[in-house]
């Protein structure tokens, strides 16, 4: 499921990512060791030093068998029965992909750059393993689901609180501006815009993706 999420990004991005999420999981007790808070089934850990970057990504193993029977079929079945399973993971990985793309091309990344780039990845999955007829009707029950029925935990800080509320909607704004290309099935148009915007920098993906037209 890992190699499958990371192969679909990399398709919907245009981008070859030389390392692979699962060659870089761990444990619980490694995560805690490297400074997990404990508090998420999904955790990428990122340290840096002497211009090298160093990443591990936690993930549940109660998550990941929840996932097991979907491994090999269609991800149609497992969207309607665990969305926010595939969504958990499709977070970490989309943390750990983007974080290595940016390493790549020398750039930093703020955690609200990565949080806002997470939401749009997961909306972006989601939708086109659904893409043909009926697709305007799942991107709109998307947006719901993913940005309108949220809840954050509660012993959130008050910065990180800020954090995740301000990447949903800038997420929620950019997503939305996307649905005239998914109710005109214009999946080109979808893709370069996708990919317009993934390469965008720091305040230059967050102002891009506030925009309203």
């Amino acid at each position: 499921m890992i190699d499958r999420v990371q192969d679909h990004l990399e398709a919907i991005y245009g981008i070859t990512c030389a390392a692979r999420a699962e060659g870089f999981l761990v444990d619980r007790e490694a995560a805690v060791l490297l400074g997990a808070t404990g508090r998420a089934d999904e955790e990428l850990l990122v340290a840096e030093g002497d211009g090298e970057l160093e990443l591990a990504l936690y993930l549940a193993p109660a998550l990941l068998h929840r996932l097991e029977a979907y491994e090999s079929g269609s991800l149609h079945s497992l969207l309607e029965r665990e969305l926010d399973g595939f969504c958990q993971v499709a977070e970490g990985v989309s943390h750990f992909v983007y974080v290595t793309h940016t390493a790549v091309h020398g750039r930093t990344v703020s955690l609200l750059e990565l949080e806002a780039q997470a939401e749009v990845d997961k909306f972006a999955l989601c939708l086109l393993q659904k893409w043909g007829e009926g697709v305007g009707a799942w991107a709109e029950e998307l947006l719901r689901r993913l940005f309108d029925r949220v809840s954050y935990r509660a012993k959130l800080s008050e910065a990180e609180r800020w954090r995740y509320e301000e990447a949903n909607r800038l997420s929620r704004n950019f997503c939305n501006r996307l649905m005239g290309h998914v109710s005109s099935r214009r999946l080109e148009r979808l893709l370069s815009e996708l990919r317009y915007a993934y390469r965008l920098g720091a305040e230059a993906k967050l102002r891009h993706f506030a925009q309203v037209f």
